[in-house]
């Protein structure tokens, strides 16, 4: 089906939106063959291939996130027939279901596949990869799971929702432009450390003869994982310390003022005068990691001790607020003892006082007695913070470690720049629960619900590959003129969707081609950057 640009009379538009934008990138990453290839099916069943079904169902969730049930009324209403040549009923529920069916064995596969793909058609450099996961709530109670995918159980959710069953992803995303070459999906009791190994011989593979260095969070450190990183070949690694690894009293004993000043300036700071901007010192020490067994080598790695101005304003800021909102609470519990019809029994306030603690996190620093007046028989209360488990903590303000075999000649300054990346991944987080809507999710089988976090770790990959296109083509200042409000800005993933959602298609009708009317300037601009032609035929 030809498509051409320009004026016509008066017609029945469809939404184009990023369609054309999706089906290039998909066409770069070469993901329905990649598919097809390695979910084959016999081509007189069905009309379209399990790689179509899947790379439209990745389209939809650039367009306009769609439960499964729906997904072939999105295509009538947008121009998917005509950009991805694929008919609306050709994309029912069952269609749909069976393409989950058909990619959920070969997940790992794809997402290899296709990352190997994504580093040669748009050269990205993964000598820099951060690795987080993140849970994704369920609604539902799936008695009968498939072992061999991703299991629905009770964890510790993100979202602080521990009455529902969640199942786990994880993310590896590049430095350059936060592109997330892999994913994996795990069952949701997976404890976090235990999957950094699986991911690591992934990324390895991945990566190939390439050296990496792989940042995460505190749930990179424990003995195996760091056994496993300082031994594999072309491997660094960085991550924040955990409280178990490197305690409070360690982080107290550090001297802010022998520590060296690092010249660090904050993405968020940037644009502040430089009286505004966090400040930074560092010290460098090691940190020695001894395995369960007492025949296991100790692992001895560089630790660099980080004091951040913007952490220690915001700690004691948080402290103070959450000191003044339990004193408060505390204060009228031992003003209401003995009177307050709730508080009549020394039971009652000790309950209370119970709840109160945990409610207002103070069992640290809270010293309070309970007793009854010999006089009245009735309960008191007398309490107070312990000080000098105050000051032990305030010690410990603005400080963090990071542990890493990062080469000494690498100083402070350049270690902190590289955990500074982290962020990038868990906002990749921000957009995987948000525009491309991973949530909610109401599937019977977990093999389906494993196949389509898939889809959607897809979606996020071409979402910020085109982040990533436009923002290499933005201007001097790395803003696009109008983009936001009619006024320049940085190039977003959402920014971008948003304003090319707007364009619109003219289908095909009396023998007349389908047509798409001249994009505004801005909306020609990003498709120019993007280098997409939406009159190419599919």
């Amino acid at each position: 089906m030809s498509v051409v640009a320009g004026y016509g009379p008066p017609s029945v538009e469809k939404p184009l939106g990023v369609l054309p934008v999706a089906r290039e990138f998909l066409a770069r990453l070469d993901l329905a063959g990649t598919i097809d290839r390695l979910a084959p099916m016999r081509q007189d069943v069905s009309r379209v291939s399990h790689g179509q079904v899947i790379a439209a169902l990745v389209a939809n969730r650039l367009t306009s996130p769609t439960p499964l049930l729906h997904v072939a009324s999105w295509a009538r209403e947008w121009a998917v027939e005509e950009m991805f040549d694929i008919p609306a009923d050709a994309l029912n529920d069952d269609r749909v279901g069976r393409a989950l069916d058909a990619l959920a064995p070969v997940c790992d596969q794809v997402a290899g596949s296709v990352g190997a793909a994504a580093l040669a058609a748009f050269g990205l450099d993964v000598s820099h990869l951060h690795w987080d996961m993140t849970s994704i709530s369920l609604h539902g109670a799936y008695p009968e799971v498939d072992a061999d995918y991703a299991t629905p159980r009770y964890g510790h959710p993100k979202d602080r929702r521990p009455d529902l069953k969640q199942v786990q992803t994880g993310l590896a995303t590049t430095g350059d432009g936060g592109i997330p070459l892999l994913a994996r999906a795990y069952d949701g009791s997976a404890g976090e450390v235990a999957q950094v190994q699986d991911a690591l011989r992934a990324l390895v593979a991945l990566a190939g003869p390439r050296q990496f260095l792989l940042v995460g969070d505190t749930k990179l450190v424990s003995y195996g994982n760091l056994t496993a990183l300082t031994s594999t070949p072309g491997v660094t690694f960085l991550a924040p310390a955990p409280k178990a690894v490197v305690p409070a009293q360690v982080l107290a004993a550090q001297d802010w003022a022998t520590a060296t000043i690092i010249e660090h300036v904050a993405a968020r700071d940037r644009d502040k005068p430089i009286h505004a901007r966090a400040s930074y010192r560092a010290r460098e020490g090691v940190t020695v990691l001894r395995g369960p067994r007492k025949t296991d080598l100790p692992v001895t790695v560089r630790t660099v001790f980080v004091w951040s101005s913007a952490n220690d304003q915001a700690a004691k800021a948080a402290r103070a607020l959450k000191l003044d909102r339990a004193r408060e609470a505390l204060d009228t519990l031992a003003r209401a003892a003995g009177s307050h019809h709730l508080y009549r029994t020394e039971a009652a306030v000790t309950a209370r006082l119970a709840f109160l603690t945990t409610k207002h996190r103070v069992s640290r620093y809270l010293v309070a007695v309970t007793s009854i007046d010999p006089d009245t028989g009735k309960p008191a209360l007398a309490w107070h913070f312990d000080q000098a488990v105050l000051d032990a903590e305030a010690a410990t303000d603005g400080w963090y470690a990071l542990l890493t075999n990062l080469d000494p000649d690498l100083g402070p300054a350049e270690v902190l720049a590289r955990y500074k990346g982290q962020e990038v991944s868990e906002r990749r987080y921000g957009a995987f629960k948000g525009p491309l809507a991973v949530t909610p999710m109401f599937l019977h089988s977990n093999q389906r619900i494993h196949a389509l976090i898939h889809v959607i770790c897809l979606a996020l990959l071409v979402f910020s590959l085109i982040e990533r296109q436009a923002r290499l083509g933005a201007g001097p200042d790395g803003k696009i003129p109008g983009l936001y409000a009619g006024r320049p800005a940085r190039p977003t993933g959402a920014l971008i969707l948003a304003t090319l959602n707007r364009l619109r298609l003219v289908p095909a009708q009396d023998g007349r081609p389908a047509y798409i009317p001249r994009p505004p300037h801005l909306h020609q601009h990003l498709l120019d950057i993007l280098g997409v032609d939406p009159t190419r035929p599919p």
